[in-house]
């Protein structure tokens, strides 16, 4: 079997989030998609070029070879053992496509070819309730009532956990910003505030997750740590800036609170960085930046190594949301899966052929060949395409 093309599919959602998408496509008929998960910010457009780039290093190539195609495409590029996380988003959308196909050759799903399912249906939680838990966009929450309710809606649907950023907004539902050196008292109440209030709606069997997205510094977040030991949080993620290595391991040592995160760290060598530092405790790779799927799998056995869970983070389409089901169905340390408020939106499941809803907070492993998700026939109609071949 060999590679005859790639297709590179920009979508449009209707807002700022751009996801990027690729099909890798075989002279035996079968196909597979992948996708670069820098969707949202700054990232689609340079994605959208780098899968373009990449695609070159791989035309002729076996598929099935997937170690072979990620090593020409690592080492070729030229920037690729140097990282960066828009290199390895490219090359991450080719390798997760490289799985799919494989398990539609043999078969199987994804997660056979992993080492099989260690659990029936994954636990999720949640996430990113600051954005409220509606079905028809994002919302902006101030009120300490608004984030309750948000928790409540969540739990109501059968979620045991929930995650909040309880600094991105200030009581007005203005965006707080990055925050240096010490909080200020107003920051410290809200925060407490809000916690506090979401602890006693949801009760003790309910966890908390602390999101700060790199927002906070050494000083702040030991701040905002304090308030989440103080009602029993599951854990903080992106306590400080991501490439901050020594300042997250300080942070740790100084917390009971697990820390978390990795949505943009990429590669096992960094890593391995992390994990020897003793700088997370839940390692949080994204199959659509990590390197994909060959990468993403050595970061979970390499983490295992260190006693370090595993959460994948998935912000995405319907194609890296299923893709990472898969994953964290086959690896033994596997902690809790995320559920994005976005995953509710119309405008973002219209993309996946199939829509892969939690029950009661758990998340079913699909049983289709490869991943068992394919772009609908509306994403295919309505995207930019380009095609290398």
């Amino acid at each position: 079997m060999k590679i005859t093309s790639v297709n590179v599919f920009l979508l449009d959602t209707g807002t700022s989030t751009r996801p990027i998408i690729c099909r890798v496509n075989t002279d035996k008929g079968l196909y597979g998609y992948g996708e670069a998960s820098v969707s949202f910010s700054a990232g689609a457009p340079a994605a959208y070029a780098m899968i373009r780039e990449m695609a070159r290093y791989i035309i002729g190539m076996n598929p099935l070879y997937h170690e072979q195609v990620w090593d020409r495409m690592y080492q070729e590029s030229f920037w690729g053992p140097g990282g960066g996380l828009i290199v390895y988003a490219g090359m991450s959308a080719i390798d997760m496509a490289l799985w799919d196909i494989k398990g539609k050759a043999y078969h199987v799903p994804v997660y056979e070819l992993l080492g099989g399912k260690q659990r029936p249906a994954l636990r999720s939680y949640a996430s990113q309730l600051q954005f409220g838990w509606g079905t028809s966009g994002y919302e902006e929450l101030g009120s300490t009532e608004d984030y309750v309710a948000a928790a409540n809606a969540a739990v109501a649907e059968g979620f045991d956990a929930v995650k909040f950023n309880f600094l991105t907004f200030d009581k007005d539902a203005k965006r707080i910003g990055k925050i240096s050196g010490p909080c200020q008292n107003w920051i410290l109440e809200t925060v407490e505030e809000r916690v506090a209030a979401v602890r006693e709606a949801v009760g003790p069997e309910v966890d908390i997750i602390m999101e700060n997205h790199g927002y906070t510094d050494l000083i702040s977040a030991m701040q905002i740590g304090k308030i989440g030991e103080k009602y029993r949080v599951f854990f903080m993620e992106e306590a400080a800036t991501p490439m901050n290595i020594p300042v997250m391991s300080e942070i740790q040592s100084r917390l009971s609170v697990p820390l978390a995160g990795g949505e943009r760290v990429y590669g096992c060598f960094h890593y391995n960085e992390y994990f020897q530092a003793n700088a997370l405790r839940i390692a949080q790779p994204d199959l659509g930046t990590c390197g994909g799927i060959t990468e993403g799998k050595k970061i979970c056995d390499l983490a295992r190594c260190y006693d370090v869970t595993v959460q994948t983070h998935v912000c995405g389409s319907p194609i890296v949301t299923t893709a990472s089901l898969h994953l964290e169905a086959a690896i033994t340390n596997f902690v809790i899966r995320e559920w994005h408020v976005q995953n509710r939106f119309p405008f973002y499941t219209r993309f996946g052929k199939y829509d892969y809803v939690p029950v009661n907070g758990y998340c079913e492993i699909p049983d289709l060949p490869g991943f068992g998700q394919e772009l609908s026939d509306y994403a295919l109609e309505h995207a930019k395409v380009t095609t290398i071949q």
